[in-house]
């Protein structure tokens, strides 16, 4: 199905073959980590490329794929340009070449076939999710969601914010998660006004901003959940800063539709904070697309052109962070419908530590 759907692409560009690099692009067609380079002729079986460590996984685990070994003393620039030229491609389409091999290719291929940069046609075909992606994505953000209870479980004075990144990321392996989509964030006082503070040995103390930002990984798909909690009993000011942040996120949810540009939804979460005398502390953009990767186009934020489509995932993590005084983010992974936004992420809302 996904190589139709990159063969009616081709066609339509006018791309008589494709090649591609990037490692989550060939998961994306094939279904296999491993591979090196997959070259997709518009009307020619595919064929995977792949070094002897991932060989006999590959032929296993492949069908109506032809799995080509390369050896190290190969030229796998000079295997895919004959390949070219073998096949009569007069236009090859690819997702990423750096500047070397691009040249080399170039050289190689010489007035036999021209080289097309393709990166922005597969990102239209993989930001939007089909079924499968869908329940493997809904099935990583049930992983995260227990790997966000056991950080609560963990979340006391006392303990330091790697014990309880570690907590997290044990729950979500334990459960079936193949690891973290990305390093866990546990950002507590005053580091909790680092959007992306990491996970120190800062000893958590009684009354902190707690910023607890994590994911799982399951069978390549990446789930992001940021909840925030105080440590102890909220102050006033805790609680209108939570309050102003989670009304943006509501807003801005509200604003998810299919059709809708992505600026807009960004803009509907910072008039918000405005209303509250805090937009000057929101320092990102509202959100990101998810998938193979943990940051995906469409990009949500003030300079964004994109639309929004339904079948888009997306993050709305509107955020607050007051240097020398903490922050607060509150995120959520939601699939873009056609008339609304659906959550994947469905841990629930407040900001005390039960």
């Amino acid at each position: 199905m996904r190589l139709r759907r990159l063969r009616d692409s081709m066609q339509k560009n006018n791309i008589d073959a494709a090649l591609i690099t990037r490692e989550p692009n060939i998961l994306y067609f094939t279904g296999f980590r491993g591979g090196t380079y997959l070259l997709v002729p518009l009307d020619e079986e595919p064929t995977l490329y792949v070094y002897g460590v991932d060989y006999e996984a590959a032929r296993e685990e492949l069908s109506g794929i032809d799995v080509k070994l390369l050896r190290y003393e190969d030229d796998p620039n000079k295997i895919i340009s004959e390949k070219v030229v073998e096949l009569g491609c007069r236009s090859v389409g690819f997702d990423f070449l750096d500047a070397k091999t691009y040249e080399k290719l170039g050289k190689l291929l010489g007035t036999a076939a021209e080289l097309r940069e393709v990166d922005e046609v597969v990102w239209s075909l993989r930001t939007v999710k089909d079924e499968e992606e869908l329940k493997l994505m809904a099935e990583a953000a049930r992983l995260t969601e227990l790997g966000l209870e056991a950080a609560l479980e963990a979340l006391r004075p006392g303990v330091r914010e790697y014990e309880v990144a570690a907590e997290a990321e044990y729950a979500m392996r334990r459960n079936g998660a193949e690891g973290p989509a990305f390093e866990t964030i546990v950002a507590s006082g005053p580091r909790s006004a680092y959007p992306h503070g990491w996970s120190s040995d800062r000893t958590i103390r009684e009354g902190d901003l707690v910023i607890i930002d994590l994911g799982a990984k399951h069978a390549g798909y990446c789930s992001d959940l940021t909840r925030t909690y105080v440590v102890g009993k909220p102050t006033e000011k805790q609680l209108r800063l939570y309050e102003a942040v989670r009304e943006a996120q509501e807003k801005a949810l509200k604003a998810v539709r299919a059709g809708v540009e992505a600026r807009e939804v960004d803009a509907e979460a910072r008039k918000t904070l405005e209303t509250h005398g805090l937009s000057k502390y929101f320092v990102h953009g509202l959100g990101h697309g998810v998938g193979l990767e943990i940051h995906e186009p469409p990009r949500l934020n003030q300079a964004s052109k994109a639309k929004l489509k339904a079948g888009n995932v997306i993050t709305i993590e509107p955020g607050v962070y007051i240097p020398g005084y903490g922050g607060i983010r509150i995120e959520d992974t939601v699939l873009v419908v056609e008339e609304g936004a659906e959550r994947l992420t469905k841990a629930g809302y407040g900001l005390s530590v039960a």
